[in-house]
């Protein structure tokens, strides 16, 4: 599995349109897990790019976190209204690993306070999940043609333009 800063170095046009599309959105996601049933669950998200890694932090006890405790697969997908796709917009697929480094943690909160005021300092997190990748896709319409960009771990980017 990959981190984000080596998927970014290897899948950079994926990464630029995740990038573009997470800050347009105001950092807004939407996350797919897994219910206990065995069927999706689509929660929306603010996931965080921090010491170049992707995090999947949020409210404890949140179903989104309890289905991610349980089974770590996921699926992360850009906030997207435009049918047309003219933005673009990228789906990363992967599994969490909680993290239990107080030290980390209290790093997080720092920035996350210094970027948007929320004040999470001295707060104790019940999961810290950092994001490991296992594919990836994004789709930008240019010229009038739709260009899916794939990736996979061991892989370049492939590019299939479609009419």
């Amino acid at each position: 599995m990959v981190g984000w800063g080596e998927f970014a170095e290897a899948a950079p046009a994926i990464a630029s349109v995740f990038t573009r599309r997470h800050a347009a959105t105001g950092k807004l996601c939407m996350l797919a897990t897994l219910r206990s049933d065995g069927y999706p669950r689509i929660s929306p998200m603010e996931p965080r790019v921090f010491e170049g890694r992707l995090w999947l932090i949020g409210m404890p006890g949140t179903t989104k976190f309890l289905d991610l405790a349980r089974d770590p697969r996921f699926c992360l997908h850009t906030a997207t209204v435009d049918t047309q796709v003219t933005d673009g917009d990228a789906k990363l697929w992967g599994v969490v690993r909680d993290v239990p480094d107080t030290a980390l943690h209290q790093r997080f909160a720092e920035d996350l306070f210094a970027d948007i005021g929320l004040d999470l300092r001295g707060s104790e997190f019940d999961h810290f999940y950092e994001a490991d990748l296992t594919s990836a896709s994004s789709v930008e319409y240019t010229g009038g043609h739709l260009y899916v960009t794939v990736w996979k771990p061991g892989q370049p980017e492939r590019v299939i333009r479609k009419q």
